[in-house]
This record gives C-alpha cells, structure tokens and sequence, in this order.
C-alpha cells in the first residue's frame, strides 16, 4: 500500500467522532455469501445466564417499551439521521429499527443479510460488490434500490461527523442496475461486509423524504425501510414507533409499537421495570444487580466483545519512555480486579478482541504479566512514576480506577485520578498531553467500530500509540481478504502491541439485556455478541408469547 494511500485512510479517521459515545460507555432469512463473518471467530468464553420464561413464539401485537441508558443509546442529540447522528453506534436500536440494515449479527455471531442478499469481493478485495432484495419499499412508499443506497452512501461519506467506516479512499460508487451496488477502492479492505454493522453504511434513508423535508425535519422524522416508522420524536428522551406495513419480510415486525426511553442508571431501569413504566432493558451493566434483575426479568448476558484497556499516551512523559509503559503492565493484575470487583465473572485477555468476537487472543507471546518485584524495580530505574489516570464517570469506573489505583501504589506509583463527563473527556484526549486514561477497546470485527485502529492507529483522535509499523499491522489486517490471512497479521499486531507495552489489556465487562416475561426476541432474551458494547435485539423479531 502506498504512503499515500495509507495516510488517505487514516485521515478518515479523523471525522469518526461518533463512536465516541462507545468508546467510553460503561452493539434475514437468506443466505449470505461473506467471506470473512464468522469464519475466523474463535470459540466463546461467554455464556448466557437467563431466568426462566424466554422461549416460544411472539404473536402479532402488542406494544413494548425499550429503557437505554441516558448519555449512551439513550442518548440522540443530533436526530436520527445517518449522516448527521454524532452518537451513530450507540443508537443501534433506534436506527435498525427505522432503517433496518443492509446486513445484521445474529445468533451464533453469524453475519446474515436483511435488506441485502450478499456481498462478494473481487479484484482482491478493492471492490465489493452488494446485492439488494428485489422491491424493497422505504416507508413513504419510494424504491429502495442500488441509487437510493448509492445517494446514501456518497453523502455518508462526505459527511464531516459520521459513524463512516474507516476505508481506503474510495474511488466509485455505482449501480450498475437497479438491485446491484458496487464499491471500488484503492486498496483492499477485506473487513468491508463487517464493517457495515456498526457504520452509517448500512442504514439507508429515502432519499425523497429527505430532499422533501430537508435536512433539520428529517432528523426528527427519518423515513427508512425498516421494521418500524417513526410517530414522534424527543430528542434524547423518547422515541415512539410504530409498525411499518410495508416492511419486506411478511408477518413482521410482531410489535405494534415500539418505544424507547432514556433512563438515569441501571437502578432506575429497574424501578422503571417492576412499576410497569417499561418492558425491557437493552444494555444492564452492573454485575451486582444481576441477580436482582434476575429473580424479575428474563436477563440474558451477551457475549463481549470489548476489553478494557489502560490508554498509555507514547507521545508525552512518562509514557514515552518504553520502562515506564512496562512499569504498568507489571504493576496491573487484571485477575484479581476482576476476583475483587467482579467475583471472577469475566476472562482476562492480552489482546484487542474478547471471547464473542473475531480473531479472539486470549494469550499473547511477550505480554508482559503481573510481576509486582520487576514494577518496583522499574520504577525506582526511572526515579519514581506519577501518572493522570482519566475515565468516563460512573460508580463502575469508578471503582474500577480505585482498585488500579491502590494496584499501582504497591510499586510505587503515584495515581491521580479524575472522572468526566463526555465532553470532558474529549477534551483530555484533545490536548494531546494526557498521560493514561482506561477505555474500551474493541468491536466484534477489529476493523470496525471501536476496534484496532480506533485505539492504536497514529492519526486517531482517540490513540495514544504514534507507530508507523502498528500501522502498517492494522491496515494490512483490515485489508486481507481470506480470514486466515487477517488473523495471521492481526497476531502480529497484538504480539507487536505486547513487545513495546503500548497498552495492557483488562477483561470486558458483560452487560445483560433484561425483558419482562412472556417478551422473546433473539438479541433481547438469547445470545448475540456485542458489536460495539451493547447488544442490539433484532426487534423486528420481538414480541410477546401471551
């Protein structure tokens, strides 16, 4: 790939400001011709903890509302727009259930079309080819078809602020008849179908609705070919849907209508929950009220795809000094936070993936493992280590910092720590000074969403790490087509990682998708993995059994 080529790509990295949302929170019936879905996913260490009650059949009707956490997929602020929603990802309920989605994640982590058929990759993987469903309707009755997708997608991409996939630049978009779109790029990009799920790509708007409401309307009134159309609209408070009746797959949605609502906290939910005021909760992520939740609801843990990981600024002190990022690693023992806090619920990893997602390393070669003598000598090598240590606030993160806190002071480091709000936090990472902070690193796809590069690529707003040959890792990763091949660069990349400490990795925290019973739904009440940190139900398959 030529230099020119790679910095194109990474520029694009730039305007993702969308996923920022996921990055601190704390994602068909026919068959699909991908080629790099589900092959390469290793098996799951996560399984699905439900109380009694989630099996059987919906039936036609019924009315449900959906809680979703303020500031994360509770929140909007932009409207629902694909082009212009800044919190993109983590409006996944909202957007597929208006738009619906060219393709999804279901059960058994397989990547299976909705309003596409396929896609198929050629010339190596520079062009990708997608096949749509023959006479989809958006909502207000206008074709979807390859030049609607094709409008979509141009003014995605040009869009400054967009949950836009981080591509190689794209040279045309085209349709070359009216169920046929294809998408030629400079390089390969091999992760392309993956991708989609969690960018803006995959939720196409009608493009008569919007040059007929313009702009502003639209985002309070978007009109899609999904499951469900839009009645009202509050931003970041509630979203009242009801049932599309020209949605393409017959006897579906089951709902007749669909709400979601902002709620405070996951104790909130819950009171919302036993009073009546909701029927299910997308995305609980307090381990200590499982069992609460669970001698109520049906509460299904869904598969992680999202390690924590410490953030190590490599270009400002201390963190440009390699024994100093080692001096971290040794001091983090990320096995006895999660026995601690978390009652050895979840697995400790070494690499950038967790076990519901792809390309899954448990162990890394040269990961640098809890030694608390090598941290003190470290330390004391360097003459002492005083770090700003940042998170988003949240009694979870919270403790989370206080356990690594009191971790790091038996090596003798010294830990400031300090507690945003989003904005907040943005603008820690905007100084370019900051020292260390512990996010969220990873999607199901390393390609995509809050993955590989978003953390550790140069030019990302949001990566402390500043390494040209991790680049070259990342993309060429991205870029391979065959599964295997990614999986052999992306061994590199963590192994890379490992060798010059550029950032330890914890264990993800589950969140569980809570229902009333007698309300089923793949995603909702059995097991999906995480695209980005929550798990969004495939609604236009919920509903109740009585």
């Amino acid at each position: 790939m030529s230099d020119a080529i790679r910095l194109s790509r990474l520029a694009a990295i730039a305007a993702c400001l969308f996923l920022i949302a996921a990055v601190v929170s704390a994602c068909g019936s026919s068959k699909s011709s991908s080629t790099s879905a589900s092959s390469a996913s290793s098996s799951s260490g996560t399984t699905s903890s439900s109380s009694s009650g989630a099996t059987g059949t919906p039936k036609p009707g019924g009315s449900l509302t959906v809680l979703e956490l303020g500031g994360y997929a509770g929140a909007w602020p932009t409207g629902l727009d694909p082009a212009t929603n800044v919190n993109g990802a983590a409006d996944q309920d909202q957007m597929n259930s208006i738009f619906g989605q060219l393709f999804q994640l279901a059960e058994g982590s397989k990547l299976v079309p909705d309003l596409a058929n396929s896609a198929t990759p050629s010339a190596g993987g520079k062009t990708w080819t997608i096949a749509l469903h023959p006479g989809l309707k958006f909502s207000d009755g206008t074709p979807l078809d390859a030049a609607a997708v094709v409008s979509n997608w141009k003014r995605d991409l040009a869009s400054p602020c967009t949950c836009k996939p981080i591509l190689p630049p794209v040279k045309s978009i085209t349709a070359p008849n009216p169920t046929t779109v294809q998408i030629s790029m400079a390089a390969p990009d091999g992760a392309f179908q993956n991708q989609l799920l969690v960018a803006n790509l995959n939720w196409i708007a009608s493009p008569t609705a919007l040059k007929k409401m313009g702009e502003q309307a639209f985002k309070l009134m978007p009109v899609g070919a999904g499951p469900f159309m839009v009645v009202s609209d509050t931003l970041s408070n509630t979203l009242v849907l009801k049932k599309n009746p020209s949605y393409w797959q017959s006897g579906r949605p089951y709902l007749d209508n669909l709400t979601f609502k902002a709620t405070a906290d996951d104790e909130a939910a819950l009171e919302a929950l036993q009073s009546g005021g909701a029927q299910a909760y997308d995305g609980m992520a307090t381990p200590s009220l499982v069992s609460t939740y669970k001698s109520h609801f049906t509460t299904t843990e869904q598969p992680a795809t999202s390690p924590y990981d410490i953030q190590l600024n490599t270009a400002a002190p201390p963190f440009n000094n390699i024994k100093a990022r080692q001096a971290i690693y040794y001091a983090t023992d990320g096995a006895l936070i999660d026995q601690k806090l978390f009652g050895n619920q979840f697995q400790v990893v070494q690499g950038f993936t967790a076990p519901g997602g792809l390309f899954y390393y448990p162990n890394v070669p040269g990961y640098l493992t809890y030694d608390l003598n090598k941290a003190k000598s470290l330390v004391k090598e360097i003459g002492g280590l005083n770090v700003n240590f940042f998170t988003l606030g949240s009694p979870v993160n919270q403790n989370f910092m206080v356990a690594l806190q009191q971790l790091w002071k038996q090596a003798g480091i010294n830990t400031s720590i300090h507690l945003y709000s989003l904005a907040g936090l943005i603008q820690q990472f905007d100084t370019k000074t900051w020292q260390a902070a512990l996010q969220t690193a990873g999607a199901w796809d390393p390609a995509a969403g809050v993955g590989l590069g978003f953390r550790f690529l140069s030019q990302s707003p949001f990566s402390g790490v500043h390494d040209p040959k991790l680049d070259a890792l990342i993309l060429g990763g991205q870029g391979v087509v065959d599964p295997s091949g990614r999986d052999k660069v992306y061994q590199q990349a963590a192994q890379y990682i490992a060798k010059n400490a550029y950032g330890p990795f914890l264990f993800p925290l589950a969140s569980w998708n809570v229902a009333q019973h007698g309300v089923v739904g793949p995603g909702l009440t059995t097991v999906i993995p995480s695209v980005v940190v929550n798990t969004p139900p495939l609604w236009q398959s919920v509903g109740y059994t009585k």
